[in-house]
């Protein structure tokens, strides 16, 4: 699926596309995962474009993940909106995975959300609840299979960044507040990720590993995004929806499923639109060290 090296040029060409066809300039950038597509239909004065009509765009090829971009208002701001994302398992190298995060900075996004859905592997999760990401395990980074790896590019940033602020902490208190006023604030976790490569889901002694390295929840996407965001000075807020329990018994009958990923993120699609919704609502401006 790989045939050519997306740089600097080319999203300056996807970009320059995407103001050609859309008024909109947006300063907001929204990652959905799995199951959660729905929010975009939220967005008002909307102009929607498949990937494939986008230069350099990849393809989704996942069941659940839309494949379109979707430029207008929400929330109070000017977001660019992204319904479905890739994968590195979809036979993407990393640099094509994050190629549309180096697009929305050259549009002029300052902040990221991103959401997806993961396996719970702490024991007190249950189906259904919302993770806050507070920091993450990328399993495939530290093996040097990042987007950062190889000649690094000054103008999206410096050679070494840091990801030990990554997630945004005063968006964080903001959707705590937010949770508790739309009353599923009990529902709501804050954890750490775990960014496996996939596609299999993960065995039991893979599961029990992953849990005791600190894994709250398990997943096949999202800190390659992050780590670009970051990378470009962009903010990052990150959500899990646990739509799964990870397997940690041996004898367990417990199977984890595509499908039962997409059912859980359907029945929860209102709790996280509200949540984005109103984080949106409430976001101040990032600061200048942002």
């Amino acid at each position: 699926m790989e045939g050519k090296t997306l740089g600097y040029e080319q999203c300056e060409q996807a970009v320059t596309w995407l103001r050609d066809h859309s008024q909109h300039r947006p300063s907001v950038g929204i990652v959905l995962g799995s199951g959660h597509s729905a929010l975009a239909d939220q967005v008002i004065k909307a102009d929607i474009f498949s990937y494939a009509d986008i230069p350099h765009f990849p393809r989704s090829t996942v069941p659940g993940h839309v494949g379109r971009l979707v430029l207008g208002e929400l929330g109070g701001h000017t977001c660019v909106v992204m319904q479905g994302r890739f994968h590195m398992y979809e036979g993407y190298s990393a640099n094509t995975v994050v190629f549309p995060v180096r697009v929305m900075k050259l549009l002029g996004v300052h902040t990221l959300l991103l959401t997806n859905a993961a396996g719970g592997l702490n024991p007190e999760y249950n189906v259904g609840d919302i993770m806050l990401v507070k920091d993450h395990i990328f399993l495939p980074g530290l093996a040097a299979h990042g987007p950062l790896v190889g000649p690094n590019d000054e103008r999206f940033g410096p050679r070494f960044p840091s990801t030990s602020d990554a997630y945004d902490p005063e968006l964080r208190a903001i959707a705590r507040a937010v949770a508790k006023e739309l009353k599923f604030g009990q529902r709501l976790r804050e954890g750490v990720y775990v960014m496996e490569g996939g596609p299999a889901f993960e065995s039991v002694a893979e599961c029990r590993m992953l849990k005791l390295m600190g894994g709250d929840a398990v997943g096949m996407s999202t800190v390659p995004e992050v780590h670009v965001a970051r990378h470009c000075g962009i903010r990052v807020f990150a959500i899990s929806l646990i739509t799964n329990l990870a397997v940690l018994e041996f004898d367990s009958p417990q199977r984890a499923t595509h499908a039962e990923v997409l059912e859980t993120g359907q029945r929860s699609a209102a709790n996280i639109q509200q949540l984005i919704i109103n984080l949106l609502t409430c976001m101040p401006p990032p600061t200048p060290s942002d």
